[in-house]
Parts: structure tokens; sequence; C-alpha cells
């Protein structure tokens, strides 16, 4: 609701005011002041605060409360580096690994280049590409999701 602060609000009608009011609403204002002849009013108004909605969960008595975990049947490969990645040794060739593929240990599944050196990521373990979690020539972060393999 606005708040009204005047100095000499003898002439401004009340009907007026509250036009104001409505478009500084409607415009999303927080300040306006209007003179008209020798009358002056200045309207302010607080925007209210945003709500922020908080979940809790709360355990079982007696339990404790259960620890998000990596899908076992999943291996998670991350990039080692900030850079690009690079699905492919070249650019018309054929990408190392796609979805499906069955891929072995030490394996070679892409290339990400960091400060102009190609660092190739390999398998830790043996698995099929169950994902590719990125597009050739994407930047990346240290920690980026750049593949799923299934065990």
């Amino acid at each position: 609701m606005p708040v009204l602060l005047s100095e000499r609000c003898e002439t401004m009608k009340e009907a007026d005011i509250r036009k104001y009011a409505e478009l500084m609403k409607e415009l999303e204002l927080t300040g306006l002041e209007i003179t008209e002849g020798d009358s002056k009013v200045r309207l302010e108004r607080g925007l209210p605060a945003p709500v922020k909605e908080t979940v809790y969960s709360v355990p079982e008595a007696g339990l404790p409360a259960p620890v998000p975990a990596e899908p076992q049947d999943y291996i998670s490969v991350k990039s080692p580096v900030v850079g690009v990645f690079y699905a492919a040794s070249a650019e018309n060739a054929d990408p190392y690994v796609s979805v499906g593929d069955r891929v072995k240990k030490g394996q070679v599944l892409c290339i990400v280049e960091a400060m102009k050196l190609m660092n190739e990521i390999v398998a830790e373990e043996d698995g099929v590409i169950a994902e590719v979690c990125v597009t050739d020539g994407q930047v990346v972060e240290y920690g980026t999701e750049l593949f799923h393999i299934k065990r």
C-alpha cells in the first residue's frame, strides 16, 4: 500500500492521489513526486519482500538422514580441467565413442583442450557408454560430467 507524504495537499483530490498510486503499482515504481500548481505530493511505497520457500526433510526418529548417492550401476566421467571438449581427434573424424559403444579401461573417450594442450580423457573402468553429457566444442569446467558409463 502506498505511503502518502505531502507538504501542501489542500487542492489535490484524493481520487487523483489514488490514480497516481495505482500508476506506481502498475509501473512498479517505488517513488513518485507530483507538483500541480502550488501543491506538491510525494508518494513512496516499499515492495514486499520476496517469499523464499524452504523445504526441510526430517528423518524418522532415531534414524540418520539418508545421504544421496551416485547410482552404483553408472560411472560418471568428469573433466579434470577447464577447457574445450572435443569428441573426435579432428573436425571431420568419427567421435572416439558414441552411446552404446563398449569401452575398455584406458581407452580414449575424448579430448579436453586446455591452454593449447590436448588432454586425452580415458575410461577408468570397462563398460558401455550410456550417455554423452556435453556437445562437441562445448567449454567445460573442472568437474563437468562428460560421460555416463554403465558398468
